[in-house]
């Protein structure tokens, strides 16, 4: 189905090619589910897009609104993946920002359907060679420039391997390609810290809201000495890591409890399959 398209809350398929979304990645966005017209994980969503416009410095949308014609593409969709592209509009050439901006809103909404299997039987990761680059003016922003995450996907073609694992320069573990990771010692559940790389996801922050977590810097070597590992994501939900390096791990407490967490409020495990790039 071809997604359901708007811009500027205008039913509409293109920007202008001036935007400065297109020309210089300057924007920021958010991919969020929608089942049977809710939005469960919305004030976590609206939180994140709204500090990152003030980080930017660029003025934020009218989220009410927004909200509004997210529900509106959404009609009739029982499950539904939503993407809200926001950028900084258009300009003068080169890459002094405009004194006054007028942000282009972009809404894609489309139906979802995931790997039913992934949630319970949990997904094998392979580690990519690409590395994360310091950034603390944008780490842990969903900024529309994914180059990085772009190069690790295109190292692998294997439908077996449902993730890839990113590393920054000094050889720490940040996320997945489109997901964080959690991780447990002896019962402590930790994640990575996203401070000078990597994405604070949406699925990331409830988790540390729910659930009592330390945030650690973490290699590959101490990862693999987990005793349980697992993925969050805001469309694809808590799955849990079976492979990595040639360890293996069960679905273990933590995920399942986490997953039943997914359920109460209102996502429910996906049903049938399509591709997991979210």
């Amino acid at each position: 189905m071809t997604p359901r398209l708007s811009v500027d809350f205008v039913d509409a398929g293109s920007v202008p090619a001036t935007d400065r979304g297109l020309l210089y990645g300057d924007g920021l966005f958010e991919t969020l589910r929608i089942v049977d017209g809710r939005m469960p994980l919305w004030e976590r969503h609206t939180a994140r897009l709204l500090a990152g416009c003030e980080r930017l410095r660029f003025p934020p949308p009218d989220t009410t609104r927004l909200r509004v014609e997210l529900g509106r593409l959404a009609a009739g969709l029982p499950d539904a993946v939503a993407r809200v592209t926001v950028t900084r509009g258009g300009g003068e050439r080169g890459y002094a920002p405009p004194t006054t901006p007028r942000p282009t809103v972009v809404v894609a909404v489309s139906p979802l359907t995931l790997d039913a299997r992934a949630p319970s039987e949990g997904v094998a990761v392979r580690v990519c060679d690409t590395r994360l680059a310091a950034q603390p003016l944008l780490a842990g922003l969903k900024h529309i420039n994914r180059l990085e995450q772009v190069l690790a996907r295109a190292e692998w073609d294997d439908p077996a391997i449902g993730e890839g694992l990113l590393r920054d320069i000094d050889g720490d573990i940040v996320s997945a390609t489109a997901a964080n990771l959690f991780a447990v010692f002896d019962g402590e559940l930790v994640t990575p810290a996203v401070d000078r790389a990597g994405v604070a996801g949406v699925a990331r922050a409830e988790v540390l809201a729910v659930r009592d977590v330390r945030v650690v810097r973490m290699n590959l070597a101490r990862l693999l000495e987990a005793d349980e590992v697992f993925l969050t994501s805001a469309v694809r939900g808590i799955l849990p890591v079976r492979a990595c390096e040639g360890r293996t791990w069960q679905a273990g407490p933590a995920a399942r409890a986490l997953q039943a967490h997914w359920r109460d409020i209102g996502l429910p495990s996906p049903m049938g399959r399509k591709d997991s790039d979210r």
